[in-house]
């Protein structure tokens, strides 16, 4: 449908199914969901005119001088609230934010990814990218405490959340977000749900629904689910892996090749380079709190620690999934650095940036990592080509500030914002004790 008929089907279905309140959803620079909420009556006006709020409300969008900014929804990303009553009911739309005069705000992170979207079209590519969330149920938002004792896909009576994400699952689904397949993760009331693959800016508004409707279905359920990447100090890290390939416009997946040991085409491989090649770079966004490195610490479990690549190794910050025979649409990267506190426009944004620098520089990939060579000592890696990813966020940082790519990647709005945001609070957290951390944390994730 083009854009009229999907206005054309929104305003109809509002009217055929009783919606009163039409919740306009944006996303901020740190990955914060937002929303306003208007009328059926005032909707036809938004997506024409767009509808005026108060910029300077928003961390990071304007300052007090330039707070008009107006909302403009995007009628492909209406979905009705399942949750919500079916009388006088309720849906949502994802917007675009602009400035006064139209303009698109270069602080809108959907912006910032369609921008970069728009380069790889230009390319001949499209990216798509599936996603899978860990997180955490505790007894509330000041407590971490498991609630089961419960393993890595085990099948338990005890298992006290299988009723609660079913539930969570059939709410995607009638939001139409297809779940692959959902788990009890390795931690003690930790847990998974993996989605199905999306043109990226659709999968980055699927992952910002599900993890709403995650914390939604959990608080109804009288618990709080935490994205918080490390909440249990001897406990399991939660990581938001993300599967990534590129199509070109006739439908192929030009990461499919016919090499017999990986069977990844030479541009997956220039695309996986790129991203190494810039891992320290787009670290502080794909690992965006303090929180984040006790997850990627020695000792902390399979988190990556290097910028590396492997087969089967999930150490490695990309691993290549096992290929299908017949599957060809099915290749694939994982690349698994990123945590779900991340804004997940923003890191599809600077993995795309990163990929399609690879590509355009012909770059090739560093030995793969095996866990044999991983256990190598540091020293030797690094003779190897093999480079540490930041150790805290405070290193991140000062890499992202110097980061002219990173600076093109996300605009100097984003990228100024975010290094403003984050040294705050690097200088505020990172000497405090866990208990006071994870207060901070636990209430925020």
């Amino acid at each position: 449908m083009d854009q009229q008929q999907y206005i054309d089907f929104v305003l109809r279905t509002v009217e055929e199914r009783d919606i009163r309140f039409i919740r306009l959803w944006f996303t901020d620079v740190l990955g914060r969901l937002k929303s306003f909420a208007i009328s059926p009556e005032d909707l036809e006006v938004a997506f024409e005119e767009g509808i005026g709020f108060d910029g300077s409300a928003i961390e990071g969008f304007t300052t007090p001088d330039e707070a008009d900014m107006l909302a403009f929804p995007d009628p492909s990303t209406f979905q009705i609230l399942p949750w919500r009553p079916t009388h006088d009911g309720a849906a949502r739309i994802f917007c675009d934010v602009c400035t006064p005069d139209r303009q698109r705000f270069a602080g809108d992170s959907r912006e910032c990814l369609r921008r970069m979207f728009y380069r790889a079209e230009k390319l001949g590519y499209i990216m798509n990218v599936g996603a899978e969330l860990e997180f955490y149920y505790f007894p509330d938002e000041h407590t971490p405490e498991p609630l089961d004792a419960v393993g890595y896909f085990d099948l338990s009576p005890s298992d006290s959340a299988r009723d609660l994400r079913r539930s969570t699952v059939l709410m995607l689904e009638k939001m139409s977000i297809p779940i692959e397949y959902t788990f009890h993760s390795s931690g003690h009331s930790q847990h998974g749900i993996s989605m199905r693959h999306a043109e990226a800016l659709t999968m980055s508004d699927a992952i910002m629904t599900a993890k709403h409707v995650i914390r939604t279905c959990a608080y109804e359920a009288g618990i709080h689910a935490s994205f918080m990447p490390k909440p249990i100090a001897k406990g399991s890290s939660s990581a938001m892996f993300l599967h990534q390939s590129l199509f070109d416009r006739e439908g192929n997946n030009v990461f499919w090749g016919d090499d017999s040991q990986n069977h990844l085409s030479p541009i997956a491989k220039s695309y996986m380079a790129g991203i190494l090649a810039h891992a320290s770079e787009i670290s502080a966004i794909t690992n965006p709190t303090v929180n984040s490195y006790k997850r990627l610490s020695a000792g902390a479990g399979n988190g990556p620690r290097f910028a590396t690549w492997g087969m089967r190794n999930r150490a490695a910050m990309i691993r290549v999934p096992i290929y299908k025979p017949g599957k060809q649409a099915a290749a694939r990267i994982e690349l698994r650095s990123p945590d779900p506190m991340a804004n997940p426009y923003l890191v599809n944004t600077v993995t795309l940036a990163a990929g399609l620098d690879g590509i355009k520089r012909g770059l090739e990939l560093p030995e793969e990592a095996t866990s044999e060579l991983l256990r190598l000592p540091e020293s030797e890696l690094r003779a190897r080509g093999i480079e540490p990813l930041p150790s805290n966020l405070d290193e991140a940082l000062d890499v992202f500030e110097s980061s002219d790519f990173m600076k093109d990647a996300l605009g100097e709005h984003i990228h100024s914002f975010f290094l403003k945001k984050k040294r705050a609070e690097w200088e505020r957290f990172n000497s405090t004790v866990t208990e006071w951390e994870l207060r901070h944390y636990l209430a925020n994730s």
